[in-house]
């Protein structure tokens, strides 16, 4: 009977494999613009579109629940669905799985009360509202050191008031409300905050390299900033806890998409080098692109087995603090590698706008830096390997 069950699962996975594949090749990745690739209006109506039709297709939301209209896959069975998703621009908002709105909705599924579910989480798993999450901050404040936290949060007769500065929040233009961090006397506290607070000023969009983004860069003012008590998203001076498990989660599903996009970078230079010739022969002929196309193909091979070990350790609820900063810095250099490399075989026209790759390495680029860069990583790994005297 086991072996039954199992057999039917492997076999609806399968197929769900195979339709979602079908899905992005076929749908999404057709309705690409490289030339809208800035423009946000296009991008918003595009995903929305063919968010309906992913969710007619019982395809929509990997981590929601079927009450949801979701999937409710594992970790592990994300590892899949996310690369295939991340091979398009488009992909992720697509399929309900885009940068803040997911990892926003898993942190709401867990803290938010009866109240703010039905305010903040249902309206935004249903595609009718979209989040953020405001804390990084200028110096002095909060960046890759979440303990440099400035903006503050002080209780009133009628709740709280929050002062302080964020930028480089992801989502933000186009967000209708914001989860905040903030210092209070309790400690590290986060907030439910409406856009349309007066105390919420969105400064500015901060410009970046990066195409098709879901939503700008915000730079934001909150000053005097009112909110009622029951703002509090989870429990005060446990904001920190929770920054932490949001962030492990979202760096997982960063490395699990951005695969997808370089392996369509790969997929795309192997085209190329397949079809150009040099000096007589075709370019896949040439020993020196037959080793970058190696190398590629190693790093992807690894990033696969260590996204896969530590969705794992998820599903089976284990702590993962270590292994997702070895994680993140091997696949956010990795997936860099690779894009690098699809542009460097494929020349002048890896550069231009003909093709999707030079695209594809801007987007890649700054995940060096997001949810952590590299050496704050790389410094918090040697630091717990000696002090723990972690084998290797």
């Amino acid at each position: 009977m086991r072996s039954n069950v199992a057999d039917s699962n492997q076999k609806n996975r399968q197929e769900l494999e195979r339709r979602l594949a079908e899905f992005v090749r076929e749908e999404v990745i057709p309705r690409e613009d490289l030339t809208r690739a800035h423009d946000r209006d296009w991008f918003q109506y595009t995903t929305t579109e063919l968010a309906g039709i992913a969710r007619a297709a019982g395809l929509y939301g990997p981590r929601l629940t079927p009450e949801h209209g979701g999937l409710r896959l594992s970790w592990s069975d994300c590892c899949w669905y996310f690369e295939q998703v991340g091979r398009s621009f488009l992909g992720p908002a697509a399929l309900g799985c885009a940068a803040p709105g997911q990892p926003d909705i898993a942190v709401l599924e867990h803290l938010a009360t009866e109240v703010q579910a039905r305010r903040y989480l249902h309206p935004l798993v249903a595609g009718e509202r979209r989040s953020c999450f405001a804390m990084t901050e200028p110096a002095p404040g909060a960046g890759s050191d979440p303990k440099m936290l400035r903006t503050t949060a002080r209780r009133t007769a009628e709740g709280w008031v929050i002062d302080g500065h964020k930028w480089f929040i992801s989502g933000a233009m186009v967000a209708d409300f914001a989860i905040v961090v903030a210092r209070t006397e309790e400690g590290v506290t986060w907030f439910l905050v409406d856009a349309d607070n007066l105390g919420m000023r969105r400064v500015r969009d901060i410009p970046t390299m990066e195409p098709f983004d879901i939503g700008g860069h915000a730079e934001i003012m909150f000053e005097n900033c009112q909110v009622p008590a029951d703002a509090i998203l989870g429990q005060p001076g446990r904001g920190l806890e929770y920054s932490q498990w949001r962030l492990e989660g979202a760096r997982l599903f960063h490395c699990m998409r951005f695969i997808g996009l370089a392996s369509r970078a790969m997929e795309t230079a192997q085209g190329y080098v397949n079809q150009r010739r040099s000096h007589g022969v075709l370019l896949a002929e040439h020993q020196l692109v037959q080793g970058m196309v190696a190398d590629a193909h190693i790093d992807l091979y690894a990033a696969r087995l260590m996204t896969h070990d530590v969705a794992q350790r998820l599903d089976r609820q284990d702590a993962i603090r270590h292994e997702s900063s070895m994680l993140k810095v091997f696949v956010s250099e990795a997936v860099n590698r690779v894009a690098d490399t699809a542009v460097q075989i494929t020349g002048a026209l890896g550069v231009s706008e003909d093709m999707p790759l030079s695209m594809i390495l801007r987007m890649l680029r700054p995940f060096r830096i997001y949810d952590g860069a590299s050496e704050v990583h790389r410094a918090a790994i040697g630091k717990r390997v000696l002090h723990r005297q972690i084998t290797p």
